[in-house]
């Protein structure tokens, strides 16, 4: 057998599978060819949005000591390279993965690459007959890890039988549950929003719990919402020995896999009347302010004795259990002997509050930029909207009133002093004829969060919003529906807001409720009219809308700015960039053009809400003993106007780099690293086999051909997008290279039928471009099947062959010189 004429999928198949099997790995349980690592990064062009195939990361093997605990990577290459041709790749993997164990091979032997130094040698070659096995490796692997043998009973415990954890929540998992088995008790897990978090708790604790080390478990979470749907999804597999720190629940709708939807109650661990604890449960959910609000709550905890669980889970930690004199970290300081696990996507540091204070270092870190570059979580573009008075400030004039009757201060009112001192009526509606007018440029019914300043200035949205879609809201009023702590309404409108399966509401306005632990999944809009200078709530707000649902049409979304707020973008705390920003100019869409390529004052809990701080107050006055009340806020009527001043637009490239640019100057430059002159592309055009080959090429060096077609015109050729975009060339219409080779009459030495057939090709390709011509079933749909089966129109040109050769001329015809 000659190796060399093999592909690299038979060395895999003929020599390296065989070597690992022959050295005791399990082909079905240990052995994992083309493993996932990195789903490929969704790139944005203007509504467009698809995968970058060459971010797209496998790795040929990975090899598992057991399910979802792995040990090595494997890459292969054909044996016209050398052994170790893959190495390096291996060794990115093996990162990944989180493992010391690096293998490359050509089909002849491996290079064996042992970060762990067990016997003082990284890189060695081995045979295909010294492939070492799997307790080899593992028994490398521990002692490198300095595990004892009560160590290793908890972190070689198995995983639930549940869906496959990703590359990063294997490496969070198995970095949890070995610092705890080692004894350390407080674990901070730092994972961004729509990363899978709640998944990634429910498979710490079971492996913790199965395993015997961890025996009584609480689970603590800041939204009623969280604690049901983790009960009756993730934490399914507890059913029985689980229950909720509550007197109260509601059914909580299942939908399986048929689709039919059912209704679930959770057990409740607290008697309705008694207020008496069931302790015979192991694993306890429960709202903070389930057992830190009145002293009543406090009592509920507290019917625990100190050391009765031993791990407690605190999600979204970085809310009050950061703050040394928050009453939840009362809970934690109470069950004090417990493990405790921080879980959080934007970890609080700050002078007087600090989560790595309290639970240490991360243990492991995935961020926003990290999910967005694997593929995992949606990337996002931003519009700026800079308001007159919001950018070069407003004063009254003198003596100046608002709407009930107060002098308004005489000074220079900016962008920080709307909605909190100062309230302009017209500002509200000019903002909410901006969301809606980007809604109707794309699509009215996605889901949108409107992020005010306070609650009142939420519920002026909602009128201000309501009225801006009229059309909608006088037969759907929950188009629109405000969603504070102090509106029971609207909060029962949350669960139907983020069902992906129901319409309504489709906006909602909100202040702090929905900035945190709100899983929105197919959000494609988030407002922000707020000003936000703590980088935990920035960053808090944009992952309401990171959640990838490709299947619900949801690949990527907007952030629609009226407060200057991105502008955090730049700061280096942040860590995962837009794909565009853009700001209008004035009379200028909203929706941009195809591109070529500390909390604040008045949350949303009612006053005293521990969650939330205290409400926006009673009434529109603050006061003392020193002298009169002063307006807390002056309201303007309709007699100051409000207008847009500008608004820009920036998005990612290629590289990742943030630039400002069009879509034109985008294609000119990408086509100018592929082609060195005119020349050049015109020769790759016409020597193309099949230009759909070539279309896809381009597309894939981040040439996105159908929104240059949205902005430059859809009747134009890719082959003349191309010419005038990049090279300045005047474009003709497909239908007019068609006519003009049908007026050459080229194709005189073919009979009638093969006539006709090349005639009725121009026309399609007129109507529908060159791809659809290429296409093999081109000639199985009308008009074609008037002329004749498939098969005879192809005879009638002398057979297949003759066939491609006359599609071949044709093409040739359409871009033949002097017609461009």
């Amino acid at each position: 057998m000659n190796k060399k004429t093999l592909s690299e999928s038979d060395i895999c198949d003929k020599f390296i599978r065989p070597a690992m099997e022959s050295a005791g790995w399990d082909g079905m349980s240990q052995i994992y060819r083309e493993y996932p690592l990195r789903a490929g990064r969704v790139v944005v062009r203007g509504r467009r949005a698809r995968r970058d195939a060459s971010t797209v990361l496998r790795a040929d093997y990975a090899l598992f000591f057991k399910t979802n605990i792995p040990l090595a990577v494997v890459e292969a290459k054909d044996n016209n390279h050398g052994m170790g041709a893959g190495m390096a790749q291996a060794i990115n993997y093996a990162q990944l993965l989180d493992v010391p164990f690096s293998f490359a091979s050509n089909g002849d032997g491996f290079v064996f690459r042992d970060a762990t130094l067990a016997d003082g040698v990284l890189e060695r070659n081995l045979t295909l007959d010294e492939f070492p096995s799997p307790a080899e490796l593992w028994t490398r692997y521990c002692a490198w890890k300095g595990w004892t043998s009560e160590t290793r009973q908890v972190t070689e415990h198995d995983y639930a039988p549940a869906k496959t954890p990703r590359y990063y929540q294997i490496n969070a998992i198995n970095r949890t549950v070995e610092a705890i088995a080692r004894g350390q008790n407080r674990v901070l897990l730092v994972m961004a929003t729509g990363t899978g978090k709640t998944y990634t708790a429910f498979q710490i604790i079971w492996r913790l719990w199965k395993s015997g080390a961890k025996k009584r478990i609480l689970f603590l979470a800041d939204r009623n919402i969280l604690i049901d749907q983790t009960m009756v999804n993730d934490f399914r597999p507890f059913k029985g020995a689980m229950a909720k720190l509550s007197p109260h629940a509601k059914g909580v709708e299942v939908v399986d896999s048929q689709g039919n939807t059912t209704v679930e109650e959770v057990d409740l661990a607290i008697n309705r009347a008694t207020k008496q604890v069931n302790k015979s449960y192991e694993i306890y959910l429960s709202l903070y302010q389930a057992v830190s609000g009145t002293e009543e709550d406090r009592n509920i905890y507290k019917q625990f004795s100190p050391d009765f669980f031993d791990l407690i889970i605190v999600d979204e930690c970085h809310r009050g259990s950061a703050a040394e004199d928050s009453a939840w970290r009362d809970i934690l300081s109470y069950f004090g002997t417990a493990t405790q696990i921080g879980l959080t996507a934007t970890p609080k540091e700050t002078a007087d509050v600090s989560n790595t204070d309290y639970f240490g270092e991360p243990v492991y870190t995935y961020s926003l930029r990290q999910g967005i570059e694997d593929g995992y979580l949606a990337p996002y573009k931003v519009i700026r909207v800079d308001l007159d008075k919001d950018a070069f400030g407003w004063r009254p004039p003198e003596g100046m009133t608002d709407k009930l009757g107060n002098v308004i201060e005489d000074r220079v009112y900016t962008g920080a002093d709307m909605n909190r001192k100062l309230v302009l009526e017209r500002r509200d509606e000019v903002v909410a004829a901006k969301i809606t007018e980007y809604l109707k440029a794309t699509n009215r019914y996605d889901k949108t969060i409107v992020f005010c300043e306070d609650i009142e200035h939420a519920a002026r949205m909602r009128q201000a919003l309501s009225n801006a879609n009229a059309d909608l809201c006088a037969t759907q009023p929950n188009y629109v529906v405000q969603i504070t702590g102090d509106n029971p309404e609207g909060k029962r409108e949350l669960d139907n807001f983020i069902d992906p399966e129901k319409t309504y509401p489709v906006i909602a306005t909100t202040s702090k409720l929905m900035s945190t632990g709100v899983d929105a999944q197919t959000c494609k809009l988030i407002v922000l009219d707020q000003n936000i200078k703590s980088m935990t709530l920035f960053k808090q707000i944009i992952g309401r809308g990171t959640r990838l649902r490709e299947d619900l049409g949801k690949s990527w979304f907007t952030i629609l700015d009226f407060k200057r707020a991105t502008e955090l973008f730049a700061d280096p705390a942040f860590d995962g960039d837009p794909v565009q920003i853009y700001e209008p100019g004035p009379g200028q869409p909203v929706e941009p053009p195809q591109p070529p390529d500390a909390p604040q004052d008045g949350g949303d809990g009612l006053p005293g809400d521990p969650l939330t701080g205290p409400g926006p107050g009673p009434g529109p006055f603050i006061g003392g003993d020193d002298g009169p009340a002063e307006p807390r806020k002056y309201i303007v009527g309709g007699s100051v106007n409000v207008a847009v001043a500008r608004e820009r637009v920036q998005y990612l490239n290629a590289d990742g780099k943030l630039v400002t640019e069009s879509l034109r100057d985008y294609t000119r430059i990408n086509l100018g690293k592929a082609y060195d002159s005119l020349d050049g592309f015109l020769q790759a055009w016409n020597s193309a086999e099949r230009k759909a080959a070539l279309i896809e090429e381009l597309e894939g060096r981040g040439v996105f051909l159908d929104a240059l077609a949205d902005e430059v015109g859809k009747d134009f050729d890719p082959f003349d997008l191309l010419l005038h975009v990049a090279y300045d060339q005047p474009p003709l219409t497909r239908r007019e290279r068609a006519q003009r080779v049908k007026k050459r009459n080229v194709f005189t030495q073919y009979g009638p039928v093969a006539r006709q057939v090349l005639e009725t090709l121009l026309d399609k390709y007129a109507d529908e471009g060159i791809t659809t011509i290429e296409s093999d079933a081109v000639l199985r749909v009308q008009p074609f099947t008037d002329l004749g089966s498939p098969v005879e129109l192809i005879r009638s040109f002398g057979g297949r062959p003759q066939y491609l050769q006359a599609l071949a001329t044709l093409e040739r015809e359409l871009y033949a010189p002097g017609v461009y």
